[in-house]
């Protein structure tokens, strides 16, 4: 892994966006025929995301304004909770998963409902993001993320790329689930890029610290460089500060002292990888540059409140 030093050019809000890789991904390409209702149950740790591709389509979530979203719109749930998708507001809802659905593959399936009128052809997803940053920057994102207001540029190309994975959809020929799934991922990461660019919440807290020049070259490091075990005075120097001055600086914008945020989220990275199931305890230890297993088990219980052999066997 490239180390960090005081020269080296870093765009911190791009590269918590490179984290954004989604994984446990499932699709389903749904044709609704009016009148229409779906209720999509809560799903823990999930983004979830509807792409239109014709049509219409109201999408609720409770304490929420209903929004409607229509062919060149993307509409994100990001932190799994259970919403409706409706032909009009407040139309009844059949369970989503008490509707028939044809499973094309382990993780794509196709899904028919409606009362037989106007038709809204939909691409839905629920994703996964492991790495901590990309974790982080999810937490940070509304209960309802819908993006209308592209650029003429991003309207252009999303438009293409929409018609592109529709077509997929549609004739599921041979790699398309993989040609869908790249595409969502690069879809739903403009949109997320598009609301840290012009939210007024993106400007304050942890994105807004990733944006200062000085305090975002830190974190950017820490979030390259999981495994080193920096020092205050390691970060001070690549943001070209002071001890003190950095420490003041970073726990002001962040709200935690640069040690704790490193203890933080190396020990999130270390949960990421127990969670995956791959590793051993020591093995994970090992990475993290830990000498010994029980150093690690007591660094990570403190963080986590959980010991890291108890998160390995939950994760089977």
């Amino acid at each position: 892994m490239k180390t960090v030093t005081a020269s080296t050019p870093i765009e911190p809000v791009g590269e918590a966006l490179h984290y954004l890789r989604m994984s446990g991904a499932f699709y389903c390409r749904s044709e609704l025929t009016a009148p229409f209702g779906m209720d999509v149950p809560p799903m823990e740790n999930t983004l979830i995301f509807h792409l239109p591709a014709a049509g219409r389509c109201w999408v609720e979530v409770d304490e929420e304004e209903p929004v409607l979203v229509q062919p060149g719109d993307l509409s994100l749930v990001p932190h799994g909770r259970g919403h409706r998708l409706v032909s009009e507001p407040g139309f009844a809802c059949t369970d989503l998963f008490e509707m028939e659905r044809e499973l094309v593959s382990e993780r794509y399936e196709q899904l028919r409902h409606g009362g037989g009128g106007a038709l809204t052809t939909m691409l839905c997803g629920a994703v996964r993001f492991d790495h901590p940053a990309a974790i982080q920057l999810v937490q940070l994102l509304p209960n309802v993320l819908h993006v209308n207001s592209w650029t003429t540029l991003e309207a252009e190309w999303l438009q293409s790329t929409l018609r592109f994975i529709a077509a997929e959809a549609q004739e599921m020929r041979l790699g398309g689930e993989t040609i869908i799934t790249r595409l969502c991922d690069v879809v739903v990461i403009q949109a997320i890029r598009s609301w840290v660019r012009t939210a007024s919440a993106a400007q304050t807290g942890w994105l807004g610290a990733l944006q200062d020049e000085q305090v975002g070259r830190a974190l950017a490091a820490v979030h390259r460089e999981p495994k080193r075990t920096w020092t205050v005075k390691e970060l001070a120097d690549a943001c070209f500060m002071s001890r003190s001055a950095f420490s003041a600086r970073f726990t002001e914008l962040v709200g935690e002292p640069p040690m704790a945020y490193v203890t933080r989220f190396r020990m999130n990275v270390a949960a990421s990888w127990l969670r995956d199931g791959e590793d051993s305890v020591a093995a994970v230890a090992h990475r993290m540059g830990y000498q010994s297993e029980a150093a690690f088990s007591r660094a990570f219980k403190r963080s986590t409140g959980t010991t890291p052999g108890a998160m390995r066997r939950a994760a089977g």
